[in-house]
């Protein structure tokens, strides 16, 4: 009986330890169309506040390799967010632009496609306690 109830005991602990060991969600970001493998690829998860402010409240950079990418960020807490991705092709971590103001590198969005700078309107999502995956083109 002892060893019934020894086992039955550390079953739950694990049960309990496992729970507890996820604290957010996982949101996974592929980028579809990298161009070449020049460079990183840089994602920033913003708030409203931080959106074309600044750095991001999370930042995740992996090597550039045409084709597909994937970012993951990982225990995000419940909230609305954006994320901006950015082709760093010279790897200054930073957007380069033209003299006209145009951008020199690849960068997308989450949510929908605008003419122009984006907005955290049109690029939020809503974070709750399901993961989720993402697929963006440049």
């Amino acid at each position: 009986m002892r060893i019934a109830a020894l086992i039955l005991g550390l079953v739950l602990t694990s049960f309990l330890s496992n729970a507890q060991e996820k604290e957010g969600v996982t949101l996974t970001v592929t980028i579809e169309n990298v161009l070449s493998n020049e460079g990183k690829i840089i994602g920033a998860l913003h708030t409203e506040g931080t959106f074309m402010k600044g750095a991001g409240i999370a930042t995740e950079v992996v090597d550039a390799e045409k084709g597909e990418v994937t970012l993951t960020f990982t225990n995000v807490e419940p909230g609305t967010f954006a994320i901006m991705i950015l082709h760093d092709g010279n790897g200054n971590n930073r957007m380069d632009f033209e003299a006209n103001g145009m951008p020199k590198e690849s960068y997308a969005t989450t949510g929908e496609l605008v003419f122009g700078p984006p907005s955290f309107n049109s690029a939020k999502f809503e974070v709750v306690d399901n993961d989720l995956d993402f697929r963006i083109r440049f």
